[in-house]
């Protein structure tokens, strides 16, 4: 006799598609009934006529542990004793339709057996003894927008493997020691990890998940994710996932034709086929869909203490037509190519995330102009944290592989992006997606010799601190790893013993110092009154100047950039106050792998105007590089110029 654990309120919750703790109660849950010790499973079947569950503990026979059908809300249910974790099992379909049959892995299932076997594992995710109790309790009156945030973007199974033992990855918690203190010490704020729920190929990278609650069995156990997850909060850093609710493969023990029907993704091709991926799309308007998402997402914040979701693929869920050609697409019920459903999901989505966990992130990664990507659903946003500013990426990649003798042709490609920088909250990405297929890299983008490479990589990451948003920089990018990313092998970490490479890593490190402490350099983000051209027009030099800003008057950082290898001697810049400004960065330092060239720690005012300040220093610009200029405390009070009220 079956004993649900499914109350009629439950019940009531899932049919509205309202039920945001559903995976504590469809799936497998071991639990105690009357006494007996076992497994409670539910499953979502509505097409079915016949559910089974089956494992090693009744021989994979379809005929013996058959579910119950709970009515009409397409729920069935039942428990086992007996059965504890790690015990292997699948769902065994009967479709009403054709006949019909399959055995499904489970959709809520917490472990998986690791590829290519298919199997889910029962698993209890309770009773972790959490060390990270000062991080969560802080976490609440986190303010992403005006705090730093810079991110180290990780493919877990090629960050750092075992050559020693064939190759192999390293486990969840040998991780946990070395990712951490790595981290740590190189001054980023948070990890952002590809996809670490279950997928079938690891050359998806885990962007085709099959098991959305299970952390994958590749590198250990649930309980190792999470104490993968507490020590990276131990250590003082965030933890984001990438997250997957755009599409889904066609793998049999997945979702794809759950129950003999088009279950989770529309019927319709042209609806319901991503063909460039050749995975299928979610049904965003079946309530039970969306409400399987929806609790997926909170899944992560809820029982691995997930500081953030990056939302892959936002474009391809926005619109209808997306990659598709006349005719393989069907318009909205207004005749337009917006994805109606997906964007209510969204929406819906980004407000239990922002209502339940306050002080978490949710990143868009959207390639599009869709309008307010990131500001509040209640103002007709899509009420995302932050977006990825893909169009930063493209036109700075564009500048830099370049010859610099033609850079001053390209100089718009470095100002167009303050036109539109504070119409949303922008995450600047420099992502494993720009090392792939070909693309070689970010070293290998860099033109001229080596010296030059070096410079040049130096320079484009400090540009990209120098700019309004929050940072993302791939692995293996912040020591000048020459090969273009492998997921089969580990990074080249064998070249920190060369001087250039671990130039490069100290570069990075003291950028995310000089970021996290310098409220100028990140406390404004957001708001256009953070920033200000000092001089972008000097097309003949490849020269810029600019301030960015703190919300206190006195916070301000003036940076420098050449983007020529020619020294600039005399170069005259506008500053809003007189005194000593301090050099605080100089990427062309020697202990960098630079010249050696600068401004021998810092410099004096004079009261010389120029672009339109009262003020001005008289600055050597390094080749290839990029200077930072601090006011001393002692320093005069700002002066009164038109260009600096902000």
């Amino acid at each position: 006799m079956s004993q649900p654990l499914l109350s009629e309120f439950d019940l009531h919750l899932f049919a509205q598609g309202t039920h945001y703790r559903l995976y504590e109660k469809l799936g497998a849950h071991v639990t105690s009934i009357d006494g007996q010790a076992g497994t409670n499973f539910a499953v979502w079947v509505p097409n079915a006529r016949q559910v089974s569950v089956i494992g090693d503990f009744n021989d994979w026979k379809a005929d013996v542990h058959r579910l119950h059908s709970l009515g009409s809300t397409g729920i069935w249910n039942l428990f086992i004793p007996g059965i504890g974790s790690g015990t292997l099992y699948k769902y065994a379909i009967e479709s009403q339709h054709q006949n019909y049959r399959v055995d499904k892995a489970d959709p809520f299932g917490f472990a998986s057996e690791i590829r290519p076997q298919t199997a889910s594992k029962v698993w209890d995710i309770s009773g972790y003894g959490w060390g990270d109790q000062d991080w969560m309790a802080a976490r609440p009156g986190f303010q992403p927008h005006h705090a730093p945030i810079a991110i180290y973007e990780v493919h877990p199974g090629s960050w750092r493997r075992v050559p020693e033992e064939g190759n192999r990855w390293q486990t969840y918690r040998e991780l946990a020691s070395q990712l951490a203190e790595y981290v740590h010490q190189n001054g980023y704020t948070h990890v952002e990890f590809l996809p670490i729920s279950e997928h079938p190929f690891d050359g998806s990278w885990g962007y085709q998940t099959v098991g959305y609650f299970a952390p994958t069995s590749r590198f250990g156990t649930p309980r190792d994710f999470m104490s993968l997850v507490d020590t990276l909060h131990q250590h003082g850093i965030g933890v984001i996932l990438d997250w997957v609710p755009a599409h889904f493969p066609r793998d049999e023990q997945g979702l794809a034709y759950f129950d003999g029907t088009h279950l989770y993704e529309h019927a319709d091709p042209r609806q319901g086929e991503q063909r460039d991926w050749g995975t299928y799309v979610f049904n965003y308007g079946r309530r039970e869909v969306s409400n399987f998402l929806i609790s997926n997402a909170l899944f992560w914040f809820d029982k691995y203490h997930i500081d953030g979701l990056r939302v892959d693929a936002v474009a391809s869920m926005l619109y209808l037509n997306y990659s598709r050609k006349e005719g393989e697409w069907i318009p909205n019920e207004f005749g337009g190519p917006e994805n109606l459903q997906a964007i209510s999901f969204l929406r819906r989505f980004n407000e239990q995330v922002n209502a339940e966990y306050p002080g978490v992130m949710t990143i868009a990664e959207e390639s599009t102009a869709w309008p307010m990507v990131s500001r509040p659903v209640e103002i007709g946003g899509l009420g995302f944290g932050f977006k990825w500013d893909m169009g930063w990426m493209h036109d700075t990649l564009g500048y830099m592989s370049q010859d610099p003798i033609h850079r001053k042709y390209h100089q718009n490609q470095m100002t167009f992006r303050q036109t539109y920088a504070f119409t949303e909250n922008f995450a600047l990405p420099l992502s494993h997606d720009e090392v792939v297929y070909g693309k070689g890299s970010l070293l290998g983008k860099m033109p001229g010799d080596e010296w030059q490479k070096f410079a040049n990589l130096r320079l484009l990451l400090g540009w990209m601190y120098a700019q309004p948003g929050k940072k993302l920089l791939f692995m293996g990018g912040e020591f000048g790893q020459w090969r273009e990313w492998n997921h089969d092998t580990s990074l080249d970490w064998h070249l920190l013993q060369y001087p250039r490479h671990l130039g490069l890593q100290r570069w990075v490190r003291d950028l995310n110092t000089t970021y996290r402490a310098e409220r100028a350099l990140h406390q404004l983000d957001c708001d256009a009154n953070g920033f200000e051209w000092i001089d972008c027009n000097d097309v003949e030099q490849s020269t810029f100047s600019l301030l960015r800003k703190g919300a206190a008057p006195t916070d301000r950082i003036l940076i420098a950039c050449n983007f020529t290898p020619v020294p600039r001697y005399n170069y005259r810049v506008g500053v809003p106050r007189g005194g000593h400004w301090q050099e605080i960065l100089n990427s062309d330092a020697t202990l960098y792998g630079g010249s050696g060239q600068g401004n021998i720690g810092g410099l004096t005012a004079a009261p010389i105007s120029c672009f339109g300040r009262s003020h001005s220093l008289n600055l050597t610009l390094p080749p290839l590089a990029l200077v930072a200029f601090k006011p001393a405390t002692e320093s005069l009070p700002l002066t009164r110029d038109s260009a600096d009220v902000g």
